[in-house]
């Protein structure tokens, strides 16, 4: 693990235990719950929510003007009343997810969520041990994490332009996301800078390195830029983006070496650096921005500060997210 995350900042993961017919309810209920009309998934919007929840149209993700990714999406987070745990403020990450009443949506979904937040939990484990840290040295961070899951759908449409990307050049936000793919069309920056296919591979989960565990590891593994080229057939991913609790502080480990020093990276707030990136991503959430409704947390980080960088990168960047 610690080998590929230092070499490609990506890997496969088998063997993982996960139950096949998690995987196939929760394909076999997106593909249901998005095959409805566009009103009809609107009745579930994003922005309706109060933690970041639900249904999520094409174009609603933009960066800077860029073109709008082709995709739709549905977004759900760690299920819980915050409130009791959090009774000082408000965590906008956090909180009760916007459920719809599709029919065995949530049941299926959560199903999934809880089998992906285990096995988040012992991979944290491993890449713990590959850092020459104790074995659980990042469960005193994992209790009640802003970790999302993502249902997102590519509708296959030939006539779109070639080089219009189903999800422009990003890195990820959290610490590693845990990706699970139907169909081909992710592809990830190597070390030449050069663009490289990750295939589908039958019972596997691919897992990408993102931003806090790049600062976590005080460099030693690097957030990796990847994307979703013009997909060739009706496409399903599912990624589950695996974060520490909303107020850890993410810095560099203290004793660890590593490719920069502590130097390069600021210490930031875990929830307030998810919701600062959303905000800057999300049309619903730039609006209320702009409108002086909410602000950014102190000290946010523009779009794509970590990972490698490329003119080639920063003229795909539509940072939306897989």
């Amino acid at each position: 693990m610690g080998q590929a995350a230092r070499d490609a900042g990506f890997l496969y993961v088998v063997g993982h235990k996960v139950p096949a017919v998690l995987i196939e309810n929760l394909k076999a209920t997106t593909q249901a719950y998005f095959a409805q009309s566009h009103s009809q998934k609107m009745a579930d919007y994003i922005g309706e929510s109060h933690n970041h929840s639900g249904f999520v149209p094409e174009g609603e993700e933009q960066y800077h003007g860029a073109k709008p990714d082709l995709k739709e999406s549905y977004d759900v987070g760690f299920d819980f009343d915050s409130a009791g745990l959090y009774p000082d403020r408000h965590r906008p990450m956090l909180g009760p997810n916007r459920w719809t009443r599709f029919p065995g949506f949530k049941a299926d979904v959560k199903a999934y969520y809880d089998a992906m937040f285990a096995l988040s939990n012992v991979l944290f484990r491993g890449f713990a041990m590959a850092l020459g840290l104790p074995e659980h040295h990042f469960a005193q961070y994992i209790s009640s994490p802003p970790s999302q899951l993502r249902l997102v759908h590519y509708p296959f449409n030939p006539e779109s332009p070639a080089g219009r990307p189903g999800i422009g050049a990003h890195t990820d936000y959290e610490c590693f996301t845990i990706l699970l793919p139907t169909a081909d069309g992710l592809e990830v920056q190597n070390g030449a800078g050069e663009w490289i296919d990750v295939p589908v591979v039958e019972g596997a989960f691919v897992i990408n390195i993102g931003d806090m565990l790049e600062v976590m590891s005080n460099g030693q593994y690097v957030a990796t830029m990847h994307r979703v080229r013009k997909v060739q057939q009706e496409r399903y991913a599912f990624p589950f983006f695996c974060a520490c609790d909303y107020d850890t502080v993410i810095a560099p480990i203290s004793g660890l070496s590593g490719a920069g020093s502590t130097g390069n990276y600021e210490p930031m707030v875990c929830g307030e650096h998810l919701y600062a990136q959303t905000i800057q991503t999300f049309s619903y959430l730039k609006q209320r921005l702009a409108q002086g409704q909410l602000t950014l947390p102190k000290g946010a980080k523009g779009l794509s500060s970590f990972g490698p960088k490329s003119d080639e990168v920063a003229a795909l960047e539509t940072r939306g997210r897989e």
